[in-house]
C-alpha cells in the first residue's frame, strides 16, 4: 500500500502518477490512497483537516506556502476559509478572545469568515475561560519591507543560511553539513525551545553569539570537572542524574559552535557587509545611486539570483518605485545575467506591487482613484480586489516617518542592551508590522493612527471579542 499526503496541486499529482506508472512498468502491484489537505479536489479521495502545526512552544503555523502568491497575485481566496476554520479552533480550544484588531483586505475577510463560522457553530467556546487576551490580523502587504530586509540575529542568520525547514519531519529542523559536525556525516537538528543551548541565543545579535557560547563551554567544562575528588557515591549520583544531560548539552554546544562558524564564513565576508551597508541606506533613503550602483554590480557578478531581486524590490518600495531609466536598466541586467525567462518574474513583481515604476504607481493610483468616485464602496472594493494590489504606490517613507522606524541616537547603537526591536537589523530599522501592533495595543484601537492608516491603504478594524460589537472601522 502507498499513502500519499499532499496538497491538491498539478505538480503532486503528475509526481504520484510517475509513481503509479513506474510501478505498472515493473509489475508491482499495490494500491495506492492519497489524502489532500486541507481539502479534497473532485475526485474520490479524503481529505484532513490539517489547520495548525505547533513549530515551538509559541509558535504556530498554517503551513501555507501557496497562500502568498495564490491571494495577493492571482486573487485567490481559496485560502481564506482555512484560515478562518483555524481561527474556529483556536477559539474552540483556549475560548473567546478578549480583543481583535486587523489592517488590510484579506485580514478583514478572514475575521468576518470567522465571525460567521461562529455565529453559526452558536459559539461552542463561550462559558470558556479566555486564554488568549488579543488576536491581531495583518496583510502581509502591509509590511513587504521587514521580510526584504537581513535579520542579524542568529534564529535569522541559521534560517537564512542552512534554511530552516517546516515542511519536512520534524517540523522546524535544520540540516547542518560536515562543515558544522566536523565530520563526514550531516545531521538532522530540531530547533525549538527544547534545545537548551539554541533557545538561549536564537533571539541575540550575532555580535553576542560567540561570547556567549564560549562561556557556556567554560561553564559545561567546570561541572564536568567537579567529578574530580568524589567518592564512589558522589559519582554515581553524578552519571545516573547529571552526566546525560551534560552530554547532550555538549553537543548542542559543540553544533553550534560549528554553525556559528559556517556563518561567519559565508557571511562576514565583505560582499555581506556591503549588502548590509546597502539595506541601511536605502532605509534611510541616503546614498540612494551608491545602492543602485551596488545592486548593479551585484547583478553583474551573478552572486546571487534572489538577493538580487530583493535589493530591487527593497529599493522599489522604500523609494515609492523606480524611476524608468533605473526601472529597465536593472531589469535588462539582470535578464542578461540570470536569464530571459525571468521576464515573468518581473512581470509578477510588478503586479503585487513589490518591484514597481514610479510612473506606473502613480497612474494606477489616480485611476482607482477616479474609480472609487464613480462607483460605490462595495463595487470599489471588488475592482480595487481585482487589480489585486496591482503596481500600488508605497509610502514607505512617510511611515517610517510617522512611526519613527529608524532610530535616532548618540553615538553607537547598544546591540546586548537593545532599547527596542530594531536590534534585529543591527539598530537601523524597527519592524513596520511590529511597531503597528505596538501602538494599536497601547492605544486599544485605531485611534490617533488615522493618517498611518491612511498611508497603509486601510480596511482597519477593532473589535470586542467577547461581545463582538464593533469598535471601529475603515476601509
Amino acid at each position: 500500500r502507498f499513502c500519499f499526503l499532499v496538497r491538491p496541486r498539478i505538480r503532486t499529482m503528475r509526481y504520484i502518477a510517475d509513481i503509479v506508472n513506474a510501478d505498472k512498468m515493473s509489475g508491482r502491484s499495490r494500491k495506492y490512497k492519497i489524502i489532500f489537505s486541507p481539502q479534497k479536489v473532485n475526485v474520490t479521495c479524503d481529505e484532513w483537516s490539517f489547520y495548525l502545526l505547533p513549530l515551538d512552544e509559541d509558535i504556530i503555523s498554517m503551513e501555507l506556502p501557496e497562500f502568498f502568491r495564490d491571494y495577493f497575485l492571482e486573487g485567490d481566496h481559496r485560502w481564506i476559509n482555512p484560515v478562518a476554520r483555524a481561527l474556529q479552533l483556536l477559539n474552540s480550544l483556549y475560548g473567546p478572545f478578549g480583543r481583535a484588531y486587523g489592517i488590510g483586505r484579506c485580514a478583514k475577510m478572514s475575521y468576518e469568515l470567522w465571525r460567521d463560522l461562529e455565529e453559526e457553530s452558536e459559539g461552542e467556546s463561550q462559558g470558556r475561560k479566555p486564554e488568549i487576551g488579543n488576536l491581531f490580523f495583518m496583510d502581509r502587504d502591509t509590511d513587504y519591507v521587514t521580510a526584504l530586509c537581513s535579520q542579524v540575529v542568529y534564529e535569522g542568520l541559521v534560517a537564512d543560511t542552512f534554511r530552516i525547514n517546516s515542511s519536512s519531519f520534524p517540523a522546524g529542523s535544520v540540516d547542518f553539513g560536515p562543515d558544522v559536525t566536523s565530520s563526514d556525516k550531516s545531521i538532522k537538528v530540531l530547533l525549538n525551545a527544547q534545545d537548551k543551548v539554541f533557545s538561549q541565543i536564537r533571539n541575540e545579535h550575532f555580535s553576542s553569539v560567540f561570547g556567549f557560547l564560549s562561556q557556556k563551554s567554560r561553564n559545561l567544562q567546570a561541572q564536568y570537572d567537579r567529578r574530580r575528588g568524589m567518592d564512589i557515591k558522589q559519582m554515581k549520583n553524578f552519571v545516573s542524574q547529571e552526566l546525560k544531560g551534560l552530554k547532550q548539552e555538549h553537543r548542542l554546544l559543540s553544533l553550534h559552535i560549528g554553525a556559528c562558524e559556517s556563518i561567519m564564513k559565508k557571511k562576514t565576508k565583505q560582499d555581506f557587509q556591503e549588502m548590509i551597508k546597502t539595506e541601511h541606506s536605502l532605509l534611510e533613503g541616503f546614498d540612494i545611486r551608491e545602492s543602485t550602483s551596488f545592486i548593479e554590480e551585484h547583478i553583474d557578478r551573478q552572486v546571487s539570483p534572489i538577493e538580487s531581486l530583493r535589493l530591487m524590490c527593497l529599493l522599489s518600495i522604500t523609494e515609492s518605485g523606480l524611476i524608468p531609466k533605473d526601472y529597465r536598466s536593472l531589469k535588462t541586467q539582470y535578464l542578461q545575467s540570470y536569464g530571459p525567462e525571468h521576464l515573468l518574474t518581473f512581470h509578477n513583481l510588478k503586479r503585487i506591487g513589490l518591484l514597481t515604476e514610479q510612473s506606473a504607481g502613480e497612474t494606477l493610483t489616480a485611476m482607482e482613484s477616479k474609480v472609487s468616485k464613480l462607483v460605490t464602496d462595495r463595487a470599489a472594493g471588488k475592482i480595487t480586489d481585482a487589480f489585486n494590489s496591482l503596481a500600488r504606490k508605497s509610502n514607505f517613507r512617510a511611515i517610517s516617518k510617522k512611526l519613527g522606524l529608524i532610530p535616532r541616537v548618540d553615538g553607537e547603537y547598544d546591540l546586548k542592551m537593545p532599547r527596542d526591536m530594531a536590534y534585529v537589523f543591527s539598530g537601523a530599522y524597527v519592524p513596520l508590522s511590529c511597531k503597528i501592533i505596538e501602538q494599536v495595543l497601547e492605544r486599544r484601537g485605531w485611534l490617533g493612527l488615522e493618517e498611518v492608516v491612511r498611508l497603509l491603504n486601510g480596511n482597519e478594524f477593532a473589535v470586542s471579542g467577547s461581545a463582538g460589537a464593533r469598535l471601529g472601522a475603515g476601509g
